[in-house]
């Protein structure tokens, strides 16, 4: 898939969730905040609660770009922790890595954080990971490696480039972005996260 095609994608899953997933969406979402399709612009019927959950589990997967499977693991162990199950559902994804490196703001989008992470550009307490579901852990610092850090992307990133279409840097984190460094200094509480999405009713979607 070419990255026009992607971002083509991006931008029509975009309108038909509602919510501009990547800066470059945000301009085609404003000019056109409606569903895709030749009905997009019709008002739409009452949806059943179903449809409500539905998209809202979307949402958020589409958020994370995760597949379906990927997202069924993430619920499941989710009821097991303690607390409320949606608040678990949404930290627990935060703390992927592919997640952390687009939050620091070493990367644009979730997709490019990931790119980045397969392509053995991120390390973690020093050490390569190219699996963009590990899990950050308390105290861990996730690096671009030294050598990558040279190259015009990860330069560009450094200097501040992406802070414009980025959230701010969240509470959880402790970064040095000059030296495209971050501190996970404790758990993510789903009130900091930068996700849209109401997790009681992905929750619901779930338990049907």
């Amino acid at each position: 898939m070419t990255s026009v095609t992607r971002s083509r994608r991006q931008v029509r899953l975009s309108r038909a969730l509602g919510l501009a997933l990547t800066p470059k969406a945000v301009k085609h979402f404003e000019k056109r905040p409606y569903p895709p399709g030749e009905h997009g612009r019709a008002r739409r019927r009452t949806e059943s609660d179903y449809a409500v959950r539905l998209r809202e589990k979307q949402r958020l997967r589409a958020q994370y770009a995760l597949r379906e499977k990927q997202l069924v693991k993430a619920y499941q162990n989710a009821r097991k922790a303690p607390g409320l199950t949606g608040e678990a559902l949404v930290e627990d994804l935060e703390t992927r890595l592919d997640a952390v490196v687009l939050r620091a703001g070493f990367a644009r989008t979730i997709l490019q954080a990931r790119q980045a992470v397969t392509h053995r550009h991120i390390m973690v307490d020093g050490r390569i990971v190219d699996r963009p579901s590990f899990r950050v852990k308390e105290g861990q610092t996730v690096q671009v490696k030294p050598k990558s850090q040279a190259t015009v992307p990860f330069q560009i990133a450094a200097a501040g480039t992406h802070r414009d279409v980025l959230p701010a840097v969240p509470g959880y984190l402790d970064v040095q972005l000059e030296k495209l460094s971050a501190l996970l200094t404790r758990r993510p509480k789903r009130a900091e996260v930068p996700v849209t999405c109401d997790v009681q009713l992905v929750v619901e979607y779930y338990a049907r």
